[in-house]
């Protein structure tokens, strides 16, 4: 194994000493190779946490390309993880490496889904892989890891991709949930997802659809609200733990401080630390966080994983 194509940052004093926290990232759009280093950063340096983060690895060169859906190497890290972080779109890894994630998830530990984890997995090489089920399309497992696990799966876009953007806003019902510390209106340039949790969701953000991609754009109001971000709790029947999924998180969304608390907050709800969930811990990204806009990738990105720090 090739420890050049993961990044492992090592937890400084804080509450989550101890704790190993593991970041997959592998998508074309939303520059998930971007936005989990920088969380993996603020979770390492301000919190304590012991952090790898994941990508998707061209074999041939090493270097990061989001294009490449059936490499992510590093799998072998969540036997023992305290918390998968999941940002991937379409992948399709191999029996060994998605055991991993499959045995992880029904251990009963947390995992926390943004945006395209709803349709993290697509199997269209192997349909006869024991892990094909997860597939976003399956139809006997119903909309795969996505619908099953984290509580939905690709269901469209409500906002106009690209032109109206998004404002969420804390679900009033549930001010008093930990995740919710500290965490204000936020604002993000991607589009509300099309959503509907299970009824034993819990819904924590609203995503209203903006005109514009403007922040203080006015909301659009032909369009409700979908539900943005919610958790659902340990599964005895699935053998799951706890879950939070967001579908707002590209790495320019994460330019947004609230948002980037929520994510936080989520993390240590996620492993049952939400006694330690504090409204004003630094959430601050480490050095310049310069963000690409969203949008689809088609080549590779000419760096290493070290280069994503």
């Amino acid at each position: 194994m090739n420890a050049n194509q993961w990044i492992t940052l090592e937890g400084s004093a804080g509450p989550g000493r101890g704790k190993h926290i593991v970041f997959i990232s592998g998508e074309e759009e939303y520059r998930s190779e971007e936005a989990l280093p920088m969380l993996a950063q603020i979770m390492a340096r301000h919190h304590g946490f012991t952090c790898t983060v994941l990508f998707a690895i061209d074999p041939l060169t090493g270097w990061v390309d989001p294009n490449v859906q059936t490499n992510i190497p590093g799998m072998h890290h969540l036997a023992k993880a305290d918390l998968a972080v999941l940002f991937t779109r379409f992948r399709e890894l191999p029996d060994a490496d998605m055991k991993y994630l499959v045995d992880f998830v029904f251990s009963g530990r947390p995992v926390l889904g943004i945006r395209t984890s709803t349709h993290a997995f697509h199997y269209k090489r192997n349909p006869d892989s024991p892990y094909a089920k997860f597939s976003c399309d399956n139809k006997v497992y119903p909309g795969g890891f996505g619908r099953q696990l984290l509580g939905e799966k690709w269901a469209g876009h409500h906002g106009h991709h690209g032109v109206e953007g998004t404002r969420g806003i804390p679900h009033m019902p549930m001010l008093n949930h930990p995740i919710l510390r500290g965490v204000g209106v936020m604002h993000g340039p991607t589009d509300v997802y099309t959503a509907s949790p299970p009824q034993d969701a819990q819904v924590l953000v609203e995503g209203h659809v903006l005109k514009t991609l403007d922040p203080a754009s006015a909301l659009n109001a032909e369009k409700p609200w979908m539900p943005l971000a919610w958790t659902r709790h340990p599964d005895p029947d699935r053998g799951t733990g706890r879950v939070f999924c967001s579908t707002m998180g590209s790495s320019n969304d994460l330019a947004d401080a609230s948002l980037r608390r929520l994510m936080v907050n989520a993390m240590y709800w996620c492993m049952g630390m939400e006694s330690a969930v504090h409204p004003q811990s630094c959430v601050d990204p480490i050095g310049r966080y310069q963000p690409s806009n969203f949008g689809t990738r088609k080549e590779s990105t000419g760096k290493a994983p070290v280069a994503f720090l």
